[in-house]
């Protein structure tokens, strides 16, 4: 098997910049050894799954919202993480309220066909709802729609809310390692506080939901990739951009047992 190579054309540019002043801003190009794991498990191809970070401010303060994978979990027991997870088949089909922004859609593409990047979207706002509560929604032109998209959906499609995916903006894409027991390929949306709408509670996949402080987030039990996210997250808080202009994201690969952030 060849050695992996670093994506032609790609910009090496470091890791964990951030709002964490107390961790040193690495030079471009450096690395981050992956985490120890215990067991490796057999090569298997990486399944498409989609994150929601939701932001908000607290004075002046940025929090998001986080909770603890249960320990019974094969993937990232007892971690910290964001709401997400991988992407059914009904998401390409479930309605929407708005669709992506044409930057963020345009962004999806690069790794994804038109109606996977919808469903990467959707995936997003049902895992949110479905492992805290919360509703990235709109009212859904016509109210509730009269066919059964399935459980995961009673509370949220019912009431005459669906996606609201143009509040969504793509901030990350981050690739599993080899070795673990589930590997994923996935996209990290940021979207504001105030868009969702509900009441957080507590769900199978998730324990422990609240709000941290950005500035804190880093002293909880995190997956490695969850520390990564929040250097970034502190960046486009710090520098919010241009959501009128296209911009290139972090992709986070390994290579050679490092991890590695490009852009695309």
């Amino acid at each position: 098997m060849t050695k992996r190579a670093v994506p032609a054309g790609a910009v090496v540019r470091g890791t964990d910049k951030g709002y964490d002043h107390a961790v040193p801003t690495p030079t471009p190009g450096s690395e981050r050894p992956v985490e120890k794991i215990d067991q490796k498990y057999p090569y298997m191809r990486p399944r498409d799954a989609a994150t929601l970070i939701l932001v908000r401010m607290k004075g002046k303060v940025p929090e998001v919202l986080m909770g603890c994978r249960d320990a019974r979990h094969a993937f990232m027991p007892n971690r910290y993480v964001f709401p997400g997870g991988r992407v059914d088949l009904a998401d390409a089909h479930v309605p929407i309220a708005t669709p992506l922004d044409r930057h963020v859609d345009e962004r999806l593409r690069k790794a994804a066909s038109a109606r996977r990047a919808r469903a990467l979207g959707v995936a997003a706002v049902r895992e949110t709802f479905e492992e805290t509560g919360l509703m990235l929604a709109k009212p859904l032109e016509g109210g509730a729609p009269k066919k059964d998209y399935g459980e995961h959906w009673r509370g949220f499609l019912d009431t005459g809310m669906a996606p609201a995916l143009d509040c969504l903006d793509l901030i990350a894409r981050a690739v599993t390692p080899p070795g673990r027991p589930r590997r994923f390929n996935a996209r990290f949306f940021m979207a504001r506080a105030e868009d969702a709408t509900g009441e957080i509670r507590h769900s199978s996949e998730m324990g422990d939901i609240r709000w941290v402080r950005l500035d804190e987030a880093r002293e909880l039990p995190l997956p490695t990739i969850t520390g990564l996210i929040l250097g970034e997250i502190g960046r486009l808080v710090k520098e919010p951009p241009d959501r009128s202009k296209q911009r290139r994201i972090p992709l986070f690969i390994t290579v050679h047992r490092k991890h590695l952030m490009v852009e695309e």
